[in-house]
């Protein structure tokens, strides 16, 4: 599959593979910023991209940024209609101040096969075991 990315500014990173068979591609910031805790910033990332119609990019964590700071991703799903400049939304959920550096890996994407669904109104739905069961339903 061929995904096409188009630079905006001379100084960006084309998104990319850190090794071999790795599922998501890492994204960069373009800019110095502090995110203080509770804070949450767009990051736009001087790209813009084509995908293949039939799939969806989806925007997800680093796992280091989220576990160890806090740093987390929001607003993940960008559709294969979309040809305008590539963001990550960042909330720093942590208790202390989390520092990005231009050019510092801070979210990577995955491009996934999506389905669409034939939306269908009813009166009622199909009986399962669970039922109604919310959480917490299937115990501990």
């Amino acid at each position: 599959m061929k995904v096409q990315f188009k630079k905006l500014h001379d100084d960006v990173t084309i998104p990319h593979h850190k090794r071999a068979g790795d599922a998501g591609m890492d994204l960069s910031s373009r800019e110095d910023f502090t995110l203080v805790p509770g804070e949450q910033h767009i990051f736009k990332l001087g790209l813009a991209m084509a995908i293949p119609e039939g799939t969806v990019a989806l925007i997800w964590d680093r796992s280091g940024m989220a576990a160890k700071h806090g740093v987390k991703t929001m607003a993940g799903v960008i559709d294969h209609t979309y040809r305008g400049e590539l963001g990550v939304v960042l909330m720093n959920i942590g208790k202390e101040p989390y520092d990005v550096k231009k050019g510092d890996r801070i979210a990577q994407m995955l491009i996934q096969p999506v389905h669409t669904a034939d939306v269908e109104e009813v009166a009622e739905l199909s009986e399962t075991i669970r039922g109604e069961g919310g959480f917490g339903s299937s115990g501990r």
